[in-house]
């Protein structure tokens, strides 16, 4: 049981010592201690609050970003959807540019046929008058006192001429 309880002399050099160590430790480490502890409490807090800071922008420009994306859909869909009405509008004045040229060709054939067929009828008019003529004469020429003879000879020449 000595073993357990000390001499009071060893408490007294025990306590003499840890007094001095602490009045050691104030004087020489205790500040700068502090201060350690002191600096790091700040650069942890600093540090955090920039981590909440670079948080808070990293969430503003998520939003900014699908703000911009979704403009830019927007504007995406609206430039398609100009760009068709566009096609539709040129598909539209193609169309009825070829109506239109067609209803002129077409036009434009009938008139021709109609100028061809006039001249066509002119034609016909000229030679049936032509051949009118040519019968006539041929008529005269020949004996005018025998009718049979006559009628005999218009038959003929009607039979013989080619209405080309």
């Amino acid at each position: 049981m000595e073993l357990l309880i000390p001499d009071f002399g060893l408490v007294i050099w025990t306590t003499l010592a840890f007094v001095l160590l602490l009045v050691l430790l104030k004087a020489f480490a205790w500040k700068p201690i502090t201060k350690a502890l002191s600096d790091r409490e700040h650069t942890i807090k600093d540090s955090l609050e920039k981590a909440e800071e670079a948080k808070k922008a990293v969430a503003e420009m998520t939003a900014n970003n699908e703000a911009i994306l979704k403009e830019a859909r927007e504007e995406r869909s609206a430039i398609l959807k100009e760009a068709n009405e566009a096609k539709d509008n040129i598909i539209a004045e193609a169309r009825n540019e070829a109506k239109t040229a067609g209803a002129k060709e077409l036009e434009k054939a009938k008139a021709e046929i109609e100028a061809q067929k006039n001249a066509v009828m002119i034609e016909l008019k000229n030679t049936s008058a032509q051949l009118s003529i040519d019968i006539a004469e041929k008529v005269l020429t020949s004996e005018l006192s025998n009718k049979s003879a006559q009628e005999k000879l218009v038959n003929e020449l009607i039979s013989k001429a080619s209405l080309n």
